[in-house]
């Protein structure tokens, strides 16, 4: 029997780092941008701890309450809670012990980081229960998977907000709302949307792996929703993504930087389509997980182009 503690980094995925990585490289991208360069060591390591500390807090949700569904999904089925190695209290509590060391990290940057941290921690509890009644719960993933753009430019930025902080109750102080939401500029919203639209397309690969055990238990995902236009449609957010990331960038970056990028992620976006225009398992699967390389090209990308 495995250990404790193995069973624990199972729970997180934690020999899965694709997952983790999907979300780092867009918040990092951000960050970068927020701060016109290098944002310093303090905000790079609550970005990278904080991020991994979050998908870990969701998968553990996640898999409590997938816990019945997945034991009918060949992928999923030797899951820890699942499988019955852990119980769903003690994987809710572990849980939520990240997920608490994550909102510490943000107590360390300022009050519109912390406001909008709790906001993203709600609909990433959300998108568990959105596969029930959503038919593109992938877009509810979308939302959280992008919710740390926002934060990015909230913890560099922190407007009004940030001197709001030492009043005993901030929130009813006046113009701290407002301080809060001018937190955030406009680009930070049009690259969230952008993301979600990369997030559709690699979390639509990650469907397509279960589609037949999803039809099965009645469970909802893009992939079913989307039917045979799952390919190209596929394509098309990956497609979009970068057109909204290049219109939104492109007055802020090197454009011969941004322009190799641009090629880079395209032969990307092209061998993706060899690996799931088959729809196999295996092929869709691997889409997915080489999904980090496109993430962290754009990173790279607004790195050097900034």
């Amino acid at each position: 029997m495995p250990s404790r503690f193995s069973l624990y980094l199972d729970l997180i995925r934690w020999n899965r780092p694709a997952g983790w990585l999907l979300l780092l490289w867009p918040s990092l991208s951000a960050l970068w941008l927020a701060a016109g360069g290098f944002p310093g060591w303090h905000l790079l390591v609550v970005f990278v701890a904080g991020t991994i500390l979050m998908r870990s807090a969701g998968c553990c949700v996640n898999d409590v309450a997938d816990r019945e569904f997945d034991k009918h999904v060949k992928r999923t089925a030797q899951r820890p809670v699942t499988s019955g190695r852990l119980g769903a209290r003690e994987a809710l509590g572990v849980g939520a012990a990240l997920a608490v060391a994550a909102f510490a990290l943000t107590l360390t940057t300022n009050v519109a980081t912390v406001v909008w941290s709790g906001l993203g921690l709600v609909l990433a509890l959300l998108y568990p229960y959105a596969k029930r009644v959503v038919s593109m719960p992938q877009a509810v993933l979308g939302v959280a998977f992008s919710f740390g753009i926002p934060m990015a430019f909230a913890a560099v930025r922190g407007g009004p907000a940030l001197e709001l902080f030492s009043g005993a109750a901030p929130w009813s102080a006046p113009g701290f709302w407002a301080g809060v939401w001018h937190s955030v500029p406009p680009l930070a919203w049009l690259l969230m949307v952008g993301n979600l639209f990369w997030v559709l397309a690699y979390d639509t690969e990650y469907a397509m792996v279960d589609r037949d055990d999803d039809l099965k238990i009645g469970m909802k995902t893009s992939a079913i929703t989307l039917g045979d236009r799952d390919v190209p449609l596929v394509m098309a957010f990956y497609l979009v993504f970068l057109a909204i990331w290049t219109a939104a960038l492109w007055p802020s970056v090197d454009p011969w930087v941004w322009s190799a990028t641009l090629v880079v992620a395209f032969a990307q976006v092209v061998a993706h389509h060899r690996l799931i225009k088959d729809r196999t398992r295996e092929g869709c699967f691997k889409a997915f997980r080489l999904n980090h390389w496109l993430g962290f090209t754009v990173f790279v990308g607004v790195v050097l182009g900034v």
